[in-house]
């Protein structure tokens, strides 16, 4: 449960070599039990700068994990038991804009979900909630990271739609003309649900995609590679790493519950009356929505 004056700690999910940063001590991996299943990997608990931190490789190390396999719902339980009261998603992504070029940074805001096979709620029969998601990111933690990436000169767009598709496939040209039609700006595989889970689970969430290709509407780059993508990564990873040292201390200083309202997305979220509420869902959702159901 997360309680005013209760001391922030960081969850970041990301590639798994995200956590390798000069200065974060203490480390230790430890396995957290989920009762949703198995998590991607082991979470990587350690401090930086004197803020706690828990690292998640999202398809664990040496990324065995396709997207829609990933076990979403257990992998934000486990962060939400490991004590994690705000999460930092780094991810690749595709892009939908001339002007977002590989090695962009978009500090997203909205998101359209286009995925289809994956479990997107920890409720369901027995116990119904229903969280509001018309603003689906924290505003407070894309203040800080802006001011991070501004710090570091990280070419960057605050604000942005992010397309998360299915896969494991790269899109067809006909769906990139389509979301770019749409005013999309980024595509991805993996923000959904991860996003709506967190806002369940009653934790900041914000999302940073790392833009590693033009998707394949663009005319210089119609077809998406592996190999081209892997070179961006890499690239990459030096900026994530330094984002992440950089946006910890300015996000260790909150003394009270997120005034975005992150924190208590569950208060009026709940319709299943107390009385038919099933208890085995009530136990399962322990640490997910204990504040509110008392468990």
């Amino acid at each position: 449960m997360i309680d005013p004056g209760m001391p922030p700690v960081i969850g970041v999910i990301g590639g798994s070599g995200v956590y390798d940063i000069d200065g974060l001590d203490d480390t230790r991996w430890e396995k957290v039990a989920s009762p949703f299943g198995e998590p991607s990997d082991e979470l990587l608990f350690g401090t930086l700068a004197g803020q706690s931190m828990v690292f998640l490789p999202r398809h664990g190390r040496g990324h065995r994990i396709p997207p829609s396999e990933l076990n979403y719902r257990a992998n934000i339980d486990a962060l939400k038991r490991a004590g994690c009261t705000e999460i930092l998603s780094l991810s690749a992504c595709g892009s939908f804009k001339e002007s977002l070029a590989p090695g962009t940074f978009v500090i997203v805001d909205q998101f359209i979900d286009r995925t289809f096979a994956r479990r997107k709620s920890f409720f369901g029969t027995g116990l119904v909630a229903h969280v509001g998601l018309g603003h689906p990111v924290c505003s407070r933690l894309g203040h800080a990271i802006e001011g991070a990436v501004k710090a570091l000169d990280i070419p960057f767009q605050r604000g942005g739609t992010y397309l998360a598709m299915e896969g494991p496939q790269f899109s067809t040209l006909a769906e990139s003309d389509l979301y770019r039609s749409w005013g999309c700006d980024v595509i991805g595989m993996t923000n959904m649900p991860e996003a709506k889970l967190a806002r369940e689970a009653e934790m900041c969430y914000a999302s940073i995609a790392m833009v590693t290709d033009y998707d394949c509407w663009h005319p210089d780059h119609d077809h998406v590679t592996v190999d081209a993508i892997i070179k961006v990564l890499m690239d990459n990873a030096d900026k994530a790493r330094a984002l992440v040292k950089a946006v910890a201390p300015a996000l260790s200083g909150r003394a009270e519950t997120c005034p975005a309202g992150c924190h208590t997305a569950l208060e009026t979220a709940i319709i299943t009356q107390a009385p038919a509420r099933d208890p085995a869902m009530v136990k399962k959702l322990d640490a997910v929505a204990g504040r509110v159901l008392g468990a």
